[in-house]
């Protein structure tokens, strides 16, 4: 009996684009193309528009200028910057929305992002000839956001094949652990530069964090007060029509609970 040659099917990405990661490709796109064009016009302009929402470790300590650990996602420095981050933010931050739902995947992407950012501004307050240039400079794009995506894909698809180089076929875990030693030798050997090399070493650590604690640790204070209050409310009506939970020891017929 002759066998049929088993058939193969190959894709380019994960397909179809979820509702959290189309919303975060629009908003970075729609923002670039509002830097090229204030740029095109008047550079100082696009500039003076644009400076305070890049994370400044100096405005963010001296000033207060808290924001920057969110807007700085949303800016980006050039071209390819941003066609790398939103490219790696469709191919696995859509198979991450689809696994985890829409709401955890919101809450990671940002918190991964601000963490990386809070690691910038922690590093360039050391000591160091190095982290003096990051006080002072800028950190744009949403890279720490997308390494910690990279990280969260090798954890969730552990086996699953990655291209690197787009040559290269290895299994997803082992293409995460490559990307961050390479994040990891970049922070301890670059001297300055545009790369921010932290902020993907922090993307990585914060990720990797709060998978480990996010879906066992989840406090919500209002949640939390509502329950509260429920809890208060219940004990206080219990009182006044003197009902003791599981019986009172003189309930001599049982009709008290």
């Amino acid at each position: 009996m002759a066998r049929t040659p088993a058939r193969y099917t190959y894709a380019f990405g994960p397909g179809g684009i979820t509702p959290v990661v189309k919303g975060l490709i629009i908003a970075n796109v729609a923002v670039f193309v509002m830097q090229v064009v204030l740029g095109l016009a008047s550079p100082a302009t696009m500039r003076a528009v644009f400076e305070p929402f890049a994370l400044a470790p100096r405005d963010v300590v001296q000033r207060g200028w808290l924001w920057q650990l969110v807007t700085y996602m949303f800016l980006h420095g050039g071209v390819f910057h941003i066609l790398f981050n939103m490219l790696s933010l469709w191919m696995f931050g859509t198979d991450l929305e689809r696994q985890w739902g829409s709401k955890f995947f919101t809450r990671y992407y940002f918190v991964t992002g601000i963490g990386a950012g809070i690691v910038t501004v922690l590093v360039a307050l050391l000591p160091f000839s190095a982290t003096q240039l990051m006080y002072v400079g800028s950190t744009v794009g949403a890279s720490g956001a997308i390494f910690g995506l990279l990280l969260a894909y090798g954890v969730t698809f552990p086996d699953r094949p990655i291209y690197l180089y787009f040559l290269f076929q290895i299994p997803a875990k082992y293409f995460v652990m490559i990307v961050g030693a390479v994040a990891l030798y970049s922070s301890l050997t670059a001297e300055g530069g545009s790369v921010a090399h932290f902020a993907h070493l922090g993307g990585i650590v914060i990720g990797y964090a709060y998978l480990k604690m996010g879906r066992r640790v989840r406090f919500h204070p209002i949640a939390e007060l509502k329950y509260r209050y429920t809890k208060w409310k219940i004990s206080r009506l219990r009182r006044k029509f003197d009902v003791h939970q599981g019986g009172r020891s003189d309930d001599w017929n049982g009709r008290i609970h």
